[in-house]
């Protein structure tokens, strides 16, 4: 078998058989094929798409590169929760804290972040001492005994995903249905859960702009995990502003923590409620989303998600006093004011660009190797449909410098204010 005929067969739309996609897998991971090959292929399937069969066929060529993690050993049904990613977005933190208080086992492994979208992992560091890497049994043990686990890929986990995504990052075809599908879902299947919640984000912060867009991907999505015997299903969120009044590290953990405390906002608690009562129900612990929601709500009521976080915090090396003091987490010296030009309603604020900003502060990366500064961030006084009196401020920039004049025309770009606007909804659309 030549990789130029596989190239040759899907640049023509041919469908590639198993026996192809199991050679490029493999081609790939034992450095055969070269990376030039191996992008003119990820370019034909950007342009020429994958069926259902070939993608299911990439997803379990990819999750079988690598090592798969055996979670039997964790009495029930381990559900665990995949963000396609975006600002302000730290719904995996109160998340599993909420899920995992009702009974349901919640192994995560998450990621970092590159760009304007945070990762789990480099928020939870902002928590002094939390140990994001921990071995495959401790992570079992910890499910087992804690109810949760949030860590970083143990083991070789698709290791053919990680050189393949390495080569979409710089060949423009990161935003293909089939790669996107087929990269979550083999690190997902690889994990060893047996029920997976996905969040499909929309909008102008999103991979996918469009609802149209977004359901061919949730569509994808679900179709693999049901093809190879997985609980799985979607729900569609906004990602057209960020989510959340705080974008950045140890301002999202302040953020997780109020919402676990029952003072968060809503638009976070929403979201999370949603998610989290289709995890309750495939973990068996509800039986239907009505009775999950009034459970979810019960955990924080009752304090007890609130204690689940502190001790996962704990098991996890982390400082567990932060859940009652944010200041033994860093801060940002100065928290510099936006104000409004006008009088009106926030018609826009655009989520990538807000996550950007951020990131200019130091609170992302443009690189891979770039070092974080956990405290700063942005802070969000308005989101859109919000009334605002001209110089009232619109947000908080925390900075470590005092000089924020490029981050303040940045986000002036970003923010429109008109004579009306309308909340944009929370949740879209459900796929199963």
């Amino acid at each position: 078998m030549r990789m130029v005929d596989v190239i040759d067969k899907k640049r023509n739309g041919g469908e590639l058989s198993d026996e192809e996609i199991g050679f490029f897998v493999s081609g790939v991971v034992s450095g055969e094929i070269p990376d030039y090959q191996t992008s003119a292929l990820l370019m034909s399937i950007y342009f020429r798409g994958m069926n259902d069969h070939e993608r299911s066929q990439l997803t379990l060529e990819m999750m079988r590169s690598g090592d798969r993690l055996d979670l039997s050993g964790i009495p029930g049904v381990k559900v665990d929760k995949h963000s396609t990613g975006g600002v302000g977005d730290k719904v995996s933190l109160p998340l599993a804290a909420m899920v995992a208080a009702t009974g349901v086992p919640v192994p995560m492994i998450s990621g970092r972040g590159l760009g304007h979208t945070g990762g789990t992992l480099d928020k939870l560091e902002a928590i002094p001492g939390y140990q994001v890497e921990i071995g495959e049994q401790d992570f079992i043990d910890q499910v087992k005994n804690e109810g949760l686990a949030i860590i970083g890929a143990t083991g070789n986990i698709a290791p053919a995903d990680k050189k393949i995504y390495a080569l979409r990052d710089v060949t423009d075809t990161v935003d293909s249905i089939p790669l996107i599908a087929s990269s979550i879902m083999s690190k997902k299947i690889a994990s060893g859960t047996d029920a997976l919640v996905i969040d499909v984000k929309t909008g102008a912060g999103a991979f996918m702009k469009t609802l149209e867009k977004s359901e061919e991907l949730a569509k994808a999505l679900v179709g693999i995990g049901k093809g190879v015997g997985m609980e799985c299903m979607a729900v569609i969120s906004d990602m057209n502003q960020p989510l959340g009044r705080k974008v950045g590290n140890t301002l999202e953990i302040e953020e997780t923590l109020d919402i676990l405390k029952g003072k968060g906002p809503k638009d976070l608690l929403e979201l999370v409620l949603t998610l989290g009562s289709y995890m309750v129900v495939l973990g068996g612990k509800a039986a239907d989303e009505k009775e999950a929601r009034a459970r979810l709500e019960a955990t924080i009521a009752d304090g007890s998600a609130l204690e689940r976080f502190r001790a996962m915090v704990v098991a996890q090396g982390g400082d567990g006093r932060v859940v009652d003091d944010y200041s033994l987490m860093p801060h940002a010296k100065y928290r510099i004011e936006l104000p409004a030009k006008r009088a009106g309603h926030v018609t826009r604020m655009l989520a990538d660009e807000v996550g950007i900003a951020s990131m200019k502060l130091g609170g992302g990366r443009e690189k891979a190797d770039d070092q974080l500064d956990y405290g700063v961030g942005i802070e969000l006084n308005k989101k859109v449909g919000d009334e605002v009196e001209a110089g009232e401020s619109l947000l908080t920039i925390c900075s470590d410098r005092e000089n924020v004049d490029d981050i303040k025309e940045l986000l002036y770009g970003c923010i429109e204010i008109g004579d009306e606007a309308k909340p944009y909804p929370m949740v879209y659309k459900i796929v199963k």
